[in-house]
């Protein structure tokens, strides 16, 4: 019996450099605008529930969380991201996703 329960995946976008984003080309900034677009429709039709850069000392990166029932179907909802032009997703399984209400 096939499992069609959502479930949640940590999607980190792993920035291209260390210096990333303060020193994009101007293509790479052309790349995250059409990223932000690509993530606002996942948001749109109720495939992320939250996406943002990481203002990581050791180097920004971008995050987001996805629904899916697989890890398999998490990587086929990022695969035409614009961002992965310059740099790669790893996807994680969360265990759990706490309500904040």
């Amino acid at each position: 019996m096939p499992n069609n329960e959502k479930k949640y995946y940590a999607a980190k976008l792993v920035s291209p450099r260390p210096t990333f984003p303060f020193d994009m080309s101007d293509h790479e900034r052309q790349l995250m605008q059409e990223h932000s677009k690509f993530w606002q429709e996942l948001l749109e039709n109720d495939k992320a529930i939250v996406v943002g850069p990481v203002l990581d000392p050791n180097g920004a990166y971008g995050f987001g969380i996805v629904i899916a029932e697989s890890e398999e179907e998490a990587r086929l909802l990022l695969k035409d991201d614009p961002a992965l032009k310059i740099s790669k997703y790893e996807i994680y399984q969360m265990l759990a996703l706490l309500p904040t209400k």
